[in-house]
């Protein structure tokens, strides 16, 4: 099916997106439908899409589908600053009807008794009344259109038979301070909702709007999408680099915090890479595009992070099937209290039990925990994000909380990938030279790091040249083959040696390091030892670890044994198992799910051998920066620029996201639960309830919005970051 994001503009409420998208899941052809209530946008088969439009207007007639150009969330990017006189010229007949009615109630309430005893009640009605259509009206009608489609449960519903309630036990100001607060309560939380969306949008509001392309002599302004792969384009200081590409003139300082979180520029210069986002802070750049805008580093960000609110955790799922049957229930409780004391119960009325009952209904709205759940989640996502670490789903932060058990790859992941040659030794006659350029030949066409630094070595070498490449064959997890100058080459391990009957030393099997065996037509010519050097900062990241209660540390690698031995040692690792093919890696990380018991796993890599581990593992975090596209496509984690200390402020953020989602739930529902008990026993008044409810969702939106102010304290954790895991 062609499915398309959408935006819904003016959807603003929680439990109607929760609505729309069961309606449309539920229609032939919309299974695969999404709403997202934080980003206000939609996924959407486009050859439904009438259908589709027609079940949102049945559900909230105000909201409008239109495409979406952009990813939503940088929709409303860079209007922050005037945000409450946006909001509120935006909402200006919802404001005037708020204060007719307040003036309205006042002028009510101070005539009131000279109205009654000048037997003029009716004009006292009229007052009322007035001032309660003034602010109540779309409510009501709100609730009759969904009543007449066999929806009574919702918020509408609720606060129409509240306040018709208490007309007719004659508490007309009590009617009229019910809908008031409503629609007040209601205009502050439409009001945090869009700062959030608003703050969320701010993270990624880097999309540029035009481009500097070099045409000829002269510089053009074109659109983005309009420049192609091997096009040049001038980036000016100030500019944000539009799309990736590499610099071939020109030298800069780069501002890399929007896509790594970084806040030390960056020197690039002729030859380097730059990314989509990063900002050019001192010299001018000539770049050349290396890919279109679609697939650059920050349409991938804004793509991620506008999908990753639609995967729903576990915790906002279930918030949404129990507010299905809490408010149900609570309505079945009141119609309960309001009937059947005032029947067994001697002396009792039914205004004082219908008084009650309404408190409940009143209370019973579940608007503080279907709003505040995604909004948490997606806050943490943009948290996440605004440290270099893309998580592709609120339901991947549950899992990253849970993380106990933590596997890496070696290569490119621990150490750097930059491999050198360190030393040559040379068998059965043959030079060090020999042996080298035998390697280099057949590792010519290799993409692998190793084959890199052994070319590099080559050309400092060598006194002859390469032949023409034939029949190459690249083993994977034993090494490379082919033809040159008419000479069968063999590079690669000591497993390679064995499989392919190379008679050799068996005492260079224990060999130290990352080795690579050499054999021409058959005869063993010696190997060549390759160093690689740990990553600055994975100690530290490894220590960080240790310290929020990851217990298990391991690598699974296809490297050779006493190289993996070494950087687990030297890093303090807890086991690693050395020269594994991608489908042992698979099994092993297999066996290590099996037994993580409670505890969730997580695989670190960067590989395209990586992927089916990326997959298996419980979450799979994938190198950005330097690793293969299958790898971070596979990954449910991305970290942009490879830093492995990201990985620890992965964990904390993740954490802290569910402590706040969690710390939401209990206070709603314990507030709530508290207002019901007071309700039923006489000592709450529906306004109170009205008031109460409010004060709780306005709380746990702020509560949720507060996940983007939280920043990792890397090198410095606190007991609340280790505790997060357990709770």
């Amino acid at each position: 099916m062609a499915t398309q994001r959408y935006l819904l503009n003016g959807l603003d409420c929680a439990n109607c997106a929760a609505k729309i998208e069961s309606a449309l899941r539920a229609a032939e052809g919309l299974g695969d439908s999404r709403v997202n209530f934080a980003t206000a946008s939609a996924e959407i088969n486009s050859d439904r899409l009438d259908e589709a439009r027609q079940i949102i207007s049945s559900i909230e007639p105000e909201v409008e589908v239109v495409p979406a150009a952009a990813p939503a969330v940088s929709a409303d990017a860079g209007r922050r600053r005037n945000a409450l006189r946006e909001f509120v010229t935006e909402q200006r007949e919802a404001v005037t009807r708020v204060v007719a009615a307040a003036a309205l109630m006042a002028i009510g309430i101070i005539t009131r008794d000279l109205l009654q005893s000048a037997g003029m009640g009716w004009v006292e009605y009229a007052i009322f009344v007035a001032a309660y259509l003034a602010v109540g009206l779309d409510v009501l009608k709100a609730a009759a259109r969904n009543a007449a489609r066999g929806d009574v449960f919702d918020e509408n519903t609720l606060m129409s038979i509240a306040t018709i309630g208490a007309v007719l036990i004659r508490e007309l100001p009590e009617a009229v301070t019910v809908m008031l607060l409503y629609k007040l309560g209601e205009a502050m939380q439409d009001y945090a909702v869009d700062s959030s969306r608003r703050s969320i949008a701010a993270l990624v509001s880097m999309r540029p709007d035009q481009v500097r392309l070099m045409a000829e002599d002269e510089v053009v302004l074109v659109s983005p999408e309009d420049v192609k792969a091997g096009d040049l384009i001038r980036v000016q200081p100030g500019d944000r680099v539009p799309l990736d590409g590499v610099i071939v003139e020109g030298e800069s300082f780069m501002d890399t915090a929007a896509l790594t979180g970084e806040s030390v520029p960056r020197r690039a210069s002729r030859g380097d890479r730059v990314l989509a986002g990063m900002v050019c802070t001192t010299g001018l750049l000539t770049v050349e595009v290396e890919r279109p805008f679609a697939e650059s580093a920050i349409s991938r960000i804004l793509e991620l992070v506008e999908g990753a609110a639609s995967r729903k955790a576990h915790t906002e799922q279930a918030i949404t099937s129990f507010s299905r049957y809490y408010t149900p229930a609570v309505v079945a409780v009141a119609a309960a209290i309001a009937v059947i004391p005032p029947l067994v119960v001697a002396g009792a009325s039914f205004s004082t039990w219908v008084s009650r009952a309404l408190v409940l209904l009143v209370i019973s709205c579940p608007c503080a925990l279907v709003i505040s759940v995604p909004l948490g989640y997606f806050a943490g996502i943009g948290a996440a994000s605004r440290e270099g670490i893309l998580v592709k789903g609120a339901n991947f932060l549950d899992v990253l909380a849970d993380v106990g058990t933590i596997v890496f790859d070696k290569t490119g992941t621990l150490t750097e990938g930059t491999f050198t040659v360190s030393s040559i030794h040379p068998h059965n006659g043959h030079s060090e030279t020999e042996v080298l350029e035998a390697a280099a030949a057949v590792e010519t066409a290799s993409p692998h790091p190793i084959a890199a630094s052994i070319l590099a070595a080559s050309g400092q070498a060598g006194d002859g040249e390469p032949g023409t490449l034939e029949d190459y064959e690249e083993v994977s997890g034993y090494g490379v083959r082919g033809r040159t100058n008419g000479r069968a080459v063999l590079a690669g391990n000591d497993r390679f040696m064995h499989l392919t009957d190379v008679p050799h030393d068996t005492a260079v099997c224990d060999v130290p390091g990352t080795v690579v065996h050499v054999a021409v037509d058959g005869v063993y010519h010696g190997y060549i030892v390759i160093s690689d050097r740990v990553k600055a900062g994975a100690e530290q990241a490894i220590a960080e670890l240790r310290q929020l209660g990851v217990s298990r540390l391991h690598i699974l690698s296809g490297d050779d044994s006493s190289a993996v031995e070494q950087v687990r040692a030297r890093l303090g690792l807890d086991q690693a198992w050395a020269e594994l093919l991608p489908g042992d890696k698979l099994a092993r990380m297999e066996e290590l799910v099996a037994s993580g018991r409670r505890q969730r796993v997580a695989y670190v890599g960067d590989g395209i051998n990586d992927t089916p581990v990326l997959t298996r593992a419980d979450a799979g975090i994938a190198m950005g920066a330097l690793g293969s596209d299958a790898a971070i496509e596979a990954a449910d984690v991305v970290i942009m620029d490879d830093d492995l200390t990201r990985l620890p402020a992965a964990l904390q953020i993740a954490r802290r996201t569910r402590r706040v989602v969690r710390q939401n739930i209990i206070f709603s529902l314990v507030v709530k639960t508290g207002f019901m008990l007071l309700g039923a026993v006489g000592l709450a008044s529906v306004w109170m309830a009205v008031f109460a409810d409010v004060g709780v969702s306005l709380l746990a939106v702020l509560n949720s919005v507060r996940v983007l102010r939280l920043r990792p304290r890397t090198g410095r954790l606190d007991e609340g970051d280790n505790a997060g895991r357990a709770a």
